[in-house]
């Protein structure tokens, strides 16, 4: 290890709250489908908690562990964070159907006091079913990965804490806004026919690939605050920057592909054929809990 990147780790400290709360939002989740596999053994699957809990894990990964010491000082290692944030952790999360497990792992008297009667707002509702409209998705992933990207406002984050956690934020949440529309987690509703998912998918995969391939192509270094630390992995920062963008370019491109590969494969099987393979993907055996339950907890 160098002696930059042993400095780097002595002067890191870990964010006791953002772990307390990841680990906080992990036990929750636990504690609710625990209740919830007492109740119905075949509701949520071990799956869905392994998807979940792994989401928890690579976000404590990603801004929570010693990783996040070297941030400041490599793209490439900055370039992990936001790939997990974007492309890796909300998949998972969202593969858990973390709406039923969460709500039923919190205290009843809160959910049904204060968060179920503020879900029912009808500003709430009408907000979310903006939010999570695929076209909604798409431009404000797209306008986030981009806009951060843009020298300025990335050498703010690195020079701001506050700037920092803002960027991952807007990452995190429009991130999981974007693969909303793919995964749809119960209770959501397919908004646009299944077939269309790929072309999503597809075109979700431009700005990062564009973004990734224009680090790799470039011959300056884009980011000022690379060139004023000493490096940690004994390599240039141009290329650092190259490492990033190829890690970008290549690794998002596969994560993109892959669920759209698996869905047009799925919507051309025979036994999709026959179905309605454009109507409304739903779960039967959640849609049948919440109604059989008059959607408790709320």
């Amino acid at each position: 290890m160098s002696p930059a990147a042993r400095s780097l780790l002595n002067e890191w400290s870990p964010p006791l709250l953002l772990d307390a709360t990841i680990l906080l939002t992990a036990l929750i989740y636990l504690f609710g489908w625990l209740s919830l596999r007492r109740s119905s053994p075949s509701l949520l699957s071990t799956r869905r908690l392994s998807a979940f809990l792994a989401g928890m894990f690579f976000l404590w990964f990603a801004i929570g562990s010693p990783l996040s010491a070297f941030d400041e000082a490599s793209l490439t290692v900055h370039m992990i964070q936001h790939i997990l944030l974007m492309l890796v952790i909300p998949p998972l999360v969202l593969l858990g159907a973390p709406s039923l497990p969460l709500l039923h792992g919190l205290p009843q008297s809160l959910v049904r006091s204060t968060l179920g009667p503020f879900l029912r707002y009808a500003f709430v509702q009408r907000a979310g079913k903006f939010l999570t409209h695929p076209l909604v998705c798409w431009i404000l992933a797209a306008v986030a990965l981009l806009a951060w990207h843009v020298p300025s406002a990335f050498d703010l984050a690195l020079r701001s804490d506050f700037w920092h956690d803002v960027e991952h934020l807007c990452f995190l949440s429009t991130s999981i806004l974007f693969w909303w529309p793919v995964l749809q987690p119960f209770p959501a509703e397919a908004r646009w026919h299944r077939w269309s998912i790929p072309l999503y998918l597809f075109f979700g995969m431009f700005p990062g690939a564009a973004l990734g391939a224009f680090l790799v192509f470039c011959d300056r270094v884009l980011y000022s605050s690379y060139l004023q630390v000493p490096p940690v992995f004994s390599i240039t920062p141009l290329t650092d920057q190259i490492l990033a963008g190829t890690l970008m370019w290549v690794f998002g491109t596969f994560v993109y592909l892959i669920p759209a590969v698996a869905i047009t494969l799925k919507l051309l099987s025979p036994r999709d054929l026959s179905s309605h393979a454009c109507s409304p993907r739903r779960e039967p055996h959640l849609e049948k809990f919440s109604s059989a339950s008059a959607s408790p907890p709320l």
